[in-house]
């Protein structure tokens, strides 16, 4: 590579993402907690014995401690604080309120009444429940004229909450002001009032409540016991119970804190970053030394570097959040998704940058490396060529058997035995598997982030059936039909020379796509009539090249890949209509035509798959004004036109070369003979004459 090409402004770009992409992954790494065991409840042990390094306290397990701490708050008495104010400034609210709707004595009669349910104390709904589930309904309240921490004790069997107590004062008044069987009620304004007023005004003393409730939970947080330096705290084969469980996290939770306060954790974390910045740039090699035309493509590599690097971030956030994690993420997709915009050995090596960057975070590396590499490879090899949803599908069930296979060989090469296999991994390659089998929506959003084409779209946009070309074949019917022979020879040719096969099929069909504008000024659509007849050269030529620009703006507007509009510009390159200059040179008296005015706007051919349309175009339709078929009329036809193509350097811009350009030569003619080979005249059958007749002659 040049020093200019190192040195410029799209290498530096290409740096900075690869660094950005190194920086995102180490600052993850960094910040996750990842264990280095990985352990499951009521699971067998897998690792050596392990001792501890340091005296561990020995808590109790989540389950005891969630049970002690729900029977402390099932039998904690609460603690309170009676508020009088509340209950004078309830009583005279409710006082004032009621005295416009009943008379002065009843609104007294009703505030005593009130304040009479004040006395007794009115709890929340809530507390009044509470109280009554103890054996002894009572309450605490601090005795701030004793010691801070003195506690008193209070009878709450008497306490209402506020429905008893609105009931307590509507019945005084009814019994008050009821006369034989007429019962009076309370207006409907006064109870309003009333319900509105009564506030609690016992309530709950947060404080006080929360500070003898931490003291209670003191016994539940403190530790059972120590491990002391050295002791066993699980060894192979255990199996891990709540309390194992909870020692070990305890002890992995203490590890990790001191572990960040060493150097050791400054040289780990420097070393991963020397092993994640070595891993891009052996990337950056392989792209530029075996891809050279990926590497020099900006986009492909910040595709291929954004993928690897959102599946290691969701990997490590899975391995965080759940056991086993890393095994949820289908990392098949990798190559599927890169093989289907580049090839398939660029997709396998991303896959092994890939898998390597996320052994990071795998706590039995090699299992894990071996399992997914098996697994992306296999899966790369199922879809060589995808072109069908259906694919995937069926890539899914083979990767849930590659998965399954990898992993029981993994476990006989660790352990020498299967007794460790866990169902439950098969459920995590099932799930796997499924998320792989949609793979298919990633492709559609890296083909609308990066302006890519996939082979699926591609196949989806050759059905004849579609707006674009059903219109084509309504309104110009010669033009699909062209277009349809075109697509077969040039798709022959493309397979031949190893050029991708669909991208030109289903460019063919779209080329003369502009020809719908003005369909009758081209000869496949003439009936006998020829509209250029009454036309001079000039403006026959601007009728024929419009077809181009036209076409782009169909496909523009239909919003057609980039790829294909690449055939619709580029499938007569920067040609001349030779007939019509032709044409305006012969009638010229000095013969001097302004050639320009007759030339296509190009450009010419960039790839080999439009160069193969541009030779296909000319060929088909060439071979239709033949006279004789025979191969040597084939073949001078095919070798005149490109021969004719490569004198006027139209193929100067595009990638193939001679002994592509043989093989394409040799295609077309072996498929022209194939279409206009001589036929076999049929007998017709002889009319033979009755017996009785040849007999009488």
């Amino acid at each position: 590579m040049k020093v200019k090409d190192i040195i410029s402004n799209a290498f530096i770009l290409k740096i900075c993402v690869a660094l950005t992409a190194s920086v995102m992954i180490l600052l993850l790494m960094m910040k996750s907690d990842h264990q280095n065991f990985s352990y499951e409840l009521n699971q067998p042990w897998r690792y050596p014995l392990l001792t501890a390094e340091f005296d561990t306290p020995v808590m109790r397990d989540s389950i005891s401690a969630q049970l002690m701490r729900d029977s402390i708050d099932k039998a904690f008495v609460p603690f309170v604080i009676s508020d009088q104010r509340i209950a004078a400034r309830s009583v005279d609210r409710f006082t004032k309120i009621a005295g416009n709707y009943v008379s002065a004595t009843d609104a007294l009669f009703l505030g005593k009444k009130l304040s009479e349910a004040y006395g007794k104390g009115v709890v929340s709904a809530d507390l009044y429940d509470k109280i009554h589930s103890f054996a002894i309904p009572q309450l605490r309240v601090s005795d701030e004229s004793a010691d801070m921490n003195a506690v008193k004790v209070i009878d709450a069997s008497h306490m209402m909450s506020p429905n008893m107590a609105y009931r307590m004062v509507d019945s005084a008044y009814v019994a008050a002001n009821s006369i034989e069987t007429h019962q009076v009620r309370l207006p409907a304004e006064v109870a309003k009032a009333l319900n509105a007023s009564l506030d609690p005004n016992i309530v709950i003393d947060s404080v006080s409540d929360s500070k003898f409730r931490d003291q209670e939970y003191l016994n539940v947080n403190s530790a059972l016991g120590v491990i002391k330096k050295g002791q066993r705290i699980v060894d192979r084969g255990d199996i891990i119970n709540d309390q194992i469980f909870t020692n070990l996290n305890t002890y992995i939770d203490i590890l990790e804190k001191n572990q960040s306060e060493t150097m050791s954790k400054k040289f780990f974390t420097t070393a991963q970053a020397f092993y994640i910045i070595i891993l891009f740039t052996l990337l950056y090699l392989f792209l530029a030394l075996y891809r050279k035309d990926i590497f020099e493509d900006f986009k492909k590599v910040t595709f291929i570097v954004t993928l690897i690097t959102f599946f290691v971030v969701i990997a490590i956030q899975a391995a965080e959040m759940l056991n086993s994690g890393l095994y949820l993420i289908p990392f098949a997709g990798v190559p599927i998704i890169i093989a289907v915009f580049t090839d398939a050995r660029t997709a396998i090596f991303s896959l092994l940058i890939c898998v390597l960057l996320t052994a990071l975070a795998a706590p039995f590396q090699f299992q894990f490396v071996v399992i997914e590499l098996v697994v992306g490879i296999g899966a790369t090899f199922c879809i060589h060529h995808l072109a069908q949803r259906s694919q995937l599908l069926r890539t899914a069930v083979i990767t849930f058997v590659l998965y399954v296979v990898s992993y029981s060989i993994m476990l006989m090469l660790s352990e020498g035995t299967l007794t460790s296999f866990s169902w439950r991994m098969v459920g995590v390659f099932a799930i796997n598997c499924v998320l792989l089998s949609f793979a298919y929506l990633l492709i559609l959003v890296v083909e609308r982030i990066f302006g890519f084409t996939s082979t699926v779209t591609l196949v989806e946009l050759s059905d004849i059936n579609s707006p674009l070309l059903r219109n084509l074949a309504e309104v110009a019917p010669g033009t699909f039909q062209h277009s349809m022979q075109v697509s077969t020879l040039a798709a022959e040719a493309a397979r031949a020379i190893g050029a991708n096969t669909t991208l030109v099929r289903t460019g063919a069909l779209y080329h003369d796509i502009g020809k719908g504008e003005s369909p009758i000024f081209f000869t496949e659509n003439q009936h006998g009539v020829n509209p250029h007849a009454g036309l001079d050269p000039t403006t026959s030529a601007r009728k024929i090249i419009s077809h181009v620009t036209d076409g782009l703006a169909i496909a523009t507007k239909a919003k057609l890949p980039q790829v294909i509009k690449d055939f619709i510009v580029e499938h007569h390159g920067k040609g001349v209509t030779k007939y019509f200059y032709n044409t305006a040179v012969n009638d010229s008296p000095d013969g001097v035509v302004e050639k320009s005015l007759y030339e296509y706007p190009g450009p010419n051919p960039q790839t080999k798959e439009t160069t193969i349309l541009m030779m296909a175009d000319a060929i088909e339709a060439a071979s239709r004004s033949l006279k004789d078929f025979s191969p040597q009329s084939i073949n001078s036809v095919v070798d005149k036109i490109i021969d004719s193509q490569m004198a006027d350097g139209l193929y100067n811009d595009s990638p193939i070369n001679f002994r592509d350009i043989n093989v394409i030569k040799d295609t077309f003619k072996k498929r022209l003979a194939t279409i206009y080979h001589s036929r076999i005249e049929y007998p017709e059958i002889q009319k033979r004459q009755p017996a009785t007749e040849q007999q009488n002659q």
